[in-house]
């Protein structure tokens, strides 16, 4: 083979090991995104059910502050 073309080689093999260096990087990047982003879900769906939880306190609080207001004043049904 002639110079130039040894050349040619030598820089496609350059490019191609370029080429998977910087995939098996993204692909690292990626599962470590995915992981993070995992995490972060977890935490969000834990804050969901404790704002769940306390929504459903609140409207059961809300649901009994008539008659606990009736008791207060001393309101008596006929």
């Amino acid at each position: 083979m002639t110079k130039a073309a040894n050349q040619r080689g030598s820089h496609l093999e350059e490019a191609v090991a370029l080429l998977i260096h910087t995939q098996a990087s993204f692909v690292s990047q990626l599962a470590e995104a995915s992981r993070q982003n995992e995490k972060q879900f977890s935490e969000i769906r834990k804050l969901f059910g404790t704002i769940e939880a306390m929504l459903l306190r609140h409207e059961r609080i809300l649901a009994d502050l008539p008659e606990a207001i009736r008791q207060k004043i001393g309101f008596q049904e006929s």
